[in-house]
């Protein structure tokens, strides 16, 4: 067979480069395109492959040429999916993703595939039953059969079997036999999308001049049809969302598609319906949540483009969009943007290659941006938009410091004198109130009083969390879980296992003692299991069926509660210890996050931290409001040492199934570290988490200052060690866990 009907096929799989097929005879050649969707032989099974081709990456994330690798026998394509192909600017964004992360681009296609994994199986054509133009005397007749005749006279439309069955009460093989004897003919059913056309003119908000003066420039850059990045930065309660859904309604005029990523898909029950208020309609949806025939309906939908607007998690950016017209990233700081495994990507900057590959512009929405988005925006790298007030005439709320120095829980307790009378008040007024407490469980540690001893999960290198609730001690990295048991295990003293410091139960339950009347809800993890969990949730606060919200991290996301008017923060101090770069970063941003759900309505709204720093700048900060001259501030300090967003970071994880074996390929990296100016490696080092899901881990640091490309240094300094199959060698690229 000619070597020109051979053709490079990428294969969702950890390969490196794609595998070579042949067209058949029996296939047009001049079909397959990159981006076609075919089944092709691996081994022995049949998957689902993709034409290839090679893209032209930038210089800064191109590795060096590998020689091809010689081809074997080459085995023939089977077929091609019905289906588009996938769009070039997919094809070169995973390949971007792919070299930027140094991951395999088989497993990136992976990401983009997971929607059309049973494709091949049940992509068929419905069809229903009209009747033909044979005559019914050629048959006999039965009351069965008289039913389904009759039903069908003069109707065009085609029914389906089911349909029938159903509604006539007549069996499908009464059914069978009409078509058999060609009285009945089978008719493809007329094609009608599950997703409707946002409406742009459905309901158009009354806008502020600062917010009408935003949404028109947001407007003014969907219609250019260009590259751009905007920080759309307001505070808590500005009216951010209803400025960027104006530039939603313009690209949906424009006829062009949106796609809005969300950090939690919990969010997504109350912003679905702040859209459907807008524009008439639900948008699409893409989360880990949906059915596999949701998720294969919307990724069809997508890529015929019929969806005009999509709302999802990080995977949504690997969609096969046609005519993306328009990125926005709400809550861009929020670090859950981060995928810390398998591929490790960060969506919100991904985000923005998407964008640039699409040649559309792209939005990043908070209330208090991430370091590296403001600093872009400082040195006009980004356009800057801000609305400085809270939209409707809300005020911000009054955010005071509880020294716990001065004003101590009682014994035992955790809730500060000020901040009970300040509860109680609220609470008698008919008012709602939050108090948030970023950890799980109902203790973080549980040792024995009589030997000190501390339980510890036997798999990862972490304490062991008490869920009273359960009954149980449970390790948050693996799921590990023991029952609470009765006597130490190290010493057998009976009795003797207590809690150390609070977690959202024990807070619940002191919360339940002090204030007895309190209708109470918990929001976190353990509670909000679903999307359906936490719309109900939502909805019990909306009708103000609860009064008192005991919440971890989940409740910092950008809800709009309109009658919560007191904050109260249980460890204000809780994530500035530890040898985090970003520790106060995020500590700020969470703070303000959280406090920003007070006094979003007529009522003012104040927020009580909870502290032994009062002095820390964190606090001063939040206390006066000034989050961008903190921020920069912060940058001027990492400037000087070229930590990010002014140099360049890469984690090394090494992980065994030994320790040894760990720290043996450790060590050959560290040997084997690049020697160059304006590069700094540290490590290797135990993993502050030295051993995870029964895998002991070192890590290293790679340091670089901005303008030097990392990932060339990567693959030249990865390549010169090599690991047996059970270590495992990890790459993060600006990396933001530490762990």
């Amino acid at each position: 067979m000619s070597s020109s009907r051979i053709l490079p096929v990428l294969l969702p799989y950890p390969f490196k480069e794609p595998f070579y097929y042949q067209v058949p005879p029996e296939l047009e050649y001049e079909t397959f395109i990159p981006g076609t969707l075919v089944m092709v032989p691996l081994g022995n099974r049949e998957e689902i492959g993709v034409i290839w081709e090679k893209h032209q990456l930038p210089k800064g994330i191109s590795l060096s040429e590998e020689e091809p690798k010689k081809i074997k026998k080459i085995k023939p394509i089977l077929s091609t999916l019905s289906v588009p192909p996938l769009p070039a600017i997919l094809l070169q964004f995973i390949d971007w993703v792919a070299a930027y992360t140094l991951s395999s681009p088989g497993m990136v296609l992976a990401i983009a595939l997971r929607g059309i994994q049973t494709y091949a199986s049940t992509n068929t054509a419905k069809t229903g039953w009209v009747l033909s133009d044979l005559s019914t005397n050629t048959i006999r007749m039965t009351p069965a059969r008289e039913k389904i005749i009759q039903f069908l006279k003069g109707k065009e439309i085609p029914f389906t079997t089911k349909f029938l069955s159903e509604a006539l009460t007549v069996t499908s093989s009464v059914i069978q036999g009409l078509a058999k004897a060609g009285i009945l003919e089978e008719r493809l059913l007329p094609y009608h999308s599950t997703f409707l056309e946002p409406n742009p003119s459905f309901h158009i908000p009354q806008l502020s001049e600062d917010q009408q003066e935003a949404a028109d420039f947001l407007s003014e850059k969907v219609e250019d049809k260009q590259f751009s990045v905007t920080l759309l930065q307001g505070v808590t309660g500005s009216g951010k969302t209803e400025v960027y859904m104006q530039a939603i309604a313009t690209c949906i005029e424009q006829e062009q598609q949106v796609l809005i990523l969300l950090p939690e898909i919990a969010l997504s029950s109350q912003w679905v319906e702040r859209f459907e208020k807008r524009f008439g309609v639900k948008p699409a949806l893409w989360h880990s949540d949906l059915s596999n025939k949701q998720r294969k309906l919307t990724w069809q939908a997508v890529i015929k483009n019929e969806v005009s607007v999509l709302v999802g998690a990080r995977s949504a950016l690997f969609l096969p969009f046609t005519h993306l017209g328009l990125i926005i990233i709400d809550e861009e700081h929020e670090t859950s943007f981060k995928q810390e495994e398998g591929i490790i990507y960060h969506a919100r900057d991904m985000a923005i290659v998407r964008a640039r590959l699409s040649n559309c512009p792209a939005v990043l929405v908070s209330a208090t941006p991430s370091l590296e988005t403001l600093t872009n925006a400082y040195h006009h790298k980004y356009h800057h938009l801000t609305l400085s007030a809270r939209h409707g005439g809300a005020s911000m709320p009054d955010v005071q410091v509880v020294d716990l120095r001065a004003t101590p829980p009682h014994r035992g307790l955790f809730l500060s004198p000020p901040l009970i009378t300040a509860t109680q008040q609220r609470l008698e007024k008919g008012e709602q109130v939050l108090f948030f407490l970023n950890r799980r469980g109902y203790a973080p540690l549980t040792l024995c009083r009589a030997c000190g001893h501390r339980l510890e999960c036997p798999h990862c290198s972490a304490w062991l969390v008490e869920h009273r609730s359960t009954q149980r001690l449970v390790c948050h990295h693996c799921d590990y879980f023991i029952p609470i048991p009765k006597e130490c295990p190290h010493c057998s003293a009976p009795d003797s296992m207590v809690p150390i410091g609070p977690g959202i139960e024990r807070i619940t339950e002191e919360a339940r003692a002090t204030f007895p009347d309190a209708k109470i809800l918990v929001m976190s993890s353990d509670s909000l299991t679903s999307s359906k969990a936490t719309a109900e949730a939502i909805r019990q606060i909306d009708q103000k069926e609860v009064n008192l919200i005991i919440g971890t991290q989940i409740v910092a996301k950008g809800w709009h509660f309109p009658f919560l008017t007191l904050v109260g923060v249980i460890d204000a101090d809780l994530g500035l210890s530890g040898a985090d770069l970003r520790a106060s970063e995020k500590t700020l941003q969470l703070l303000h996050q959280v406090g920003g759900r007070a006094g979003r309505a007529q009522s003012p709204g104040i927020v009580m931290l909870q502290s032994y720093l009062s002095d820390h700048p964190v606090m001063e900060t939040l206390v006066k409001g000034d989050f961008n001259e903190f921020m920069l501030q912060e940058a001027a300090e990492r400037q000087m040492g070229f930590w990010p967003p002014y140099g360049r970071l890469a984690a090394i994880i090494v992980s065994a199934d030994t320790n040894e074996e760990a720290m043996q390929i450790a060590y050959e990296l560290g040997q084997n570290a690049p020697q160059m100016e304006g590069v700094i490696v540290l490590g290797p080092a135990p993993a502050p988490l030295a051993l995870l899901r029964n895998r002991y881990r070192q890590r290293l640091l790679l340091r670089t200052q901005k303008h030097i490309a990392i990932q060339p240094i990567l693959h030249q300094w990865l390549s010169s060690v090599k690991a047996k199959k059970s270590v495992k060698i990890d790459v993060d690229i600006d990396p933001i866990s530490f762990l």
